[in-house]
């Protein structure tokens, strides 16, 4: 990486969008707040997973350009209601990695990247005053990505499964109680063990450090690349999905579960 070119387009891009923003700019840009960005925001945010699952590199490049504007527009913002500047981020940033980082920058020293998160979460939990070591996690993250996180911060204080076998105990006794559920007919019961089930699921994927979210968008775009295989023969062969039985459905299935 070339320090000087980087902080050369960076101070650019600084420039560009206070001129977005001033007398003279963009009518769009300088009606913008910190609410109304946070829409688009997200989408860059998620336009940057794909292009990361995808392995489309071009694509990830400009994202991350798309990512950049946008914390230097909510940086730019808050300059204007004189809150904070992108300096204050930058600074902020820069002490907190030191900090969090007694290993690299201290005299501390682990040996597993366990020992180094856990770390983290310790002096996090020490700056921010907070009374429960869960405290911290967003309520609006997705959920799979959001119990997974608790159960990261539950497990660094000490708070985890000694082996996997227990954790498969545990799935398979959720699972059971689904099943109860469903056969007595409560309803509200029932929906508590889906969650129950899916929660333990993740605690799964979190203890081989595998995210539930990611299989969870995996095996989205595998059961649609198969269903769209099954419209594509189907059409082929003049077919309409409403028209065929499940049968003929399967048999589409099972041959393209060998190719995707």
């Amino acid at each position: 990486m070339n320090r000087n070119k980087s902080l050369k387009h960076f101070l650019k891009l600084i420039e560009i969008v206070e001129k977005l923003r001033g007398p003279d700019g963009c009518p769009w840009d300088k009606e913008q707040t910190h609410e109304s960005l946070l829409p688009y925001f997200l989408e860059e945010t998620y336009e940057v997973i794909e292009s990361v699952e995808l392995e489309d590199w071009n694509t990830l490049q400009e994202e991350l350009g798309d990512i950049m504007l946008h914390v230097l527009l909510q940086a730019q913002i808050a300059t204007e209601k004189s809150k904070f500047s992108i300096e204050d981020s930058l600074e902020n940033i820069n002490k907190k990695l030191i900090k969090r980082h007694p290993h690299v920058f201290g005299n501390k020293k682990v040996n597993k990247s366990f020992q180094a998160k856990k770390n983290w979460e310790v002096i996090k939990h020490t700056e921010k005053k907070r009374l429960s070591r869960l405290d911290g996690v967003p309520k609006s993250l997705p959920a799979l990505i959001r119990a997974q996180r608790l159960q990261q911060k539950a497990s660094y204080a000490g708070f985890d499964w000694d082996n996997v076998e227990d954790i498969w105990k545990k799935l398979y006794e959720e699972i059971n109680e689904l099943k109860s559920a469903q056969k007595t007919g409560n309803m509200e019961n029932f929906k508590e063990e889906i969650g129950d089930v899916l929660f333990s699921v993740v605690n799964l994927s979190r203890f081989f450090d595998i995210p539930a979210e990611d299989m969870l968008r995996a095996a989205n775009r595998k059961f649609t690349s198969r269903f769209q295989k099954i419209e594509e023969e189907l059409k082929a062969k003049g077919k309409k999905l409403e028209n065929c039985t499940l049968e003929e459905m399967d048999e589409i299935w099972d041959k393209s579960k060998e190719k995707i």
